[in-house]
């Protein structure tokens, strides 16, 4: 059973330093998709707010696409379609799988985080804009001064939720030869005939991900919410 475990050393013959870095692979995918994806998602939201009836039509076409494709079809598209097709205009492209994986996955990711910004746009009072404006402000100042940070508040709970699977999907990317935490799990089982042992600890790895991620995301919260805490306090 402990010849079992050596497996998972940093030594040879052992997986950790393997398994490590396809952690560390996982992580850089989810850390690099974010930011591109709840960027996207809010543009997404706002459009879907615009008085253009066009830009609200696109919007939701867009949203109801990347909802309603599986998650994988969206990686083999970018991956594989989007490649090829660029190959017949340029040979010798080649999209990255680090590259692939990120933007198929954020082009997922604003579709259902465009759906939190919309939720939280809407309990912003419009008078606060109003406001905002009376004072002067231009509306990309009122939406940088005082809409984005309560917009930031509200919304938070449900971006969370959407890291979280995001973190859980990034699984998806080995299938595309990034060296992730499945990928390096599914080779290493293919090698040594322990698939309890190397799914046991992919399962363990991405577990403590999601660990970190709910400490992480409960602490923002409490921040984020500490001011409207004070200020309801002094209301009362």
């Amino acid at each position: 059973m402990f010849d079992k475990f050596a497996l998972l050393g940093f030594g040879a013959g052992g997986w950790g330093l393997a398994l490590l870095q396809g952690a560390a692979n996982t992580i850089s995918v989810a850390l690099a998709t974010l930011p591109f994806g709840l960027a996207l998602g809010l543009i997404i939201a706002l459009l879907k707010r615009s008085d253009s009836v066009f830009l609200r039509a696109l919007a939701t076409i867009y949203t109801t696409v990347f909802r309603g494709v599986p998650e994988l079809l969206t990686l083999y598209i970018i991956y594989f379609g989007i490649q090829v097709l660029m190959q017949r205009i340029w040979t010798g492209f080649s999209i990255p799988p680090f590259v692939a994986g990120m933007v198929a996955l954020g082009l997922v990711l604003a579709a259902f985080s465009s759906e939190v910004w919309v939720g939280a746009l809407n309990s912003i009072q419009k008078g606060q804009r109003e406001a905002a404006s009376a004072l002067g402000l231009s509306k990309a100042q009122a939406f940088r001064l005082v809409v984005f940070p309560q917009l930031i508040r509200v919304a938070l709970p449900g971006l969370g939720n959407n890291w979280m699977v995001l973190l859980k999907e990034t699984s998806l990317i080995s299938v595309i030869t990034l060296q992730d935490i499945m990928f390096i799990a599914t080779r290493a089982n293919v090698v040594t005939k322990e698939p309890f042992l190397f799914f046991g600890t992919a399962m363990l790895l991405y577990f403590f991900f999601s660990l970190v991620s709910a400490w992480g995301i409960d602490k923002l919260e409490q921040r984020t919410n500490r001011g409207q805490a004070a200020f309801g306090g002094a209301t009362r």
